[in-house]
This record gives structure tokens, sequence and C-alpha cells, in this order.
């Protein structure tokens, strides 16, 4: 009859059942509502419609900064295209490291 009056679950042993999270108000339609619809992007429609020529003005800005930083030897490195040139990059890692002296005490 308690159970009854106050909505609980008989649990006289007090084993954890979750009873208690499953009570609670999903938060799903919360969290949904709260962010904003997503909106088409150039990207999309560029991925939409290959045909079409688009001008993204933030990309073609960001391409030229990385050309010129690339000019200036400031780039990002190639990346590795074999498996072999990864392994003859981590030989001199290996190689330099061993080289450096661990503990230098004065």
């Amino acid at each position: 009859a308690q159970c009854r009056i106050f909505s609980t679950t008989f649990n006289p042993q007090g084993i954890r059942t979750g009873n208690k999270v499953l009570r609670q108000r999903l938060k799903g339609p919360a969290l949904a509502a709260y962010y904003p619809r997503r909106t088409a992007t150039l990207k999309d429609l560029k991925s939409a419609y290959p045909d079409l020529e688009t001008w993204d003005e933030d990309e073609e800005d960001r391409l030229e900064h990385l050309q010129i930083a690339k000019q200036r030897g400031k780039g990002a490195p190639k990346k590795k295209r074999t498996a072999e040139e990864s392994k003859k990059f981590a030989n001199r890692r290996k190689k330099s490291a061993a080289a450096a002296p661990k503990n230098v005490s004065f």
C-alpha cells in the first residue's frame, strides 16, 4: 500500500535497480530543441552538385594562407606514401634520440 501511495517500487533488500534514472524525464527532445537546425553550406552544395561552380571565399583564403606558409618553409611536412618511407623516418628518430645525452648534471 505504501508503494502505491508514494509511487515507488517494492525493494526491501535495497538492490540497485536504476529506477531513479528511468523515472527522470527524457533529455533528448530538450537537447534537440536547444541547438539550432543545421543549414546548408557551400561544402554541402559542392558535394550535392559537383558540376556547379561555386566560390567559397573562406576556403580560398585558407588555401592561399597554406601556400604562403609552405613557401616560407612553415607548412606541414609531406605525408609518407609507403611503409618503407615511414620506417626510414622512425629509424632516424631513434638514432637522434640515442645520440643525445640523457642525464647531464653540472
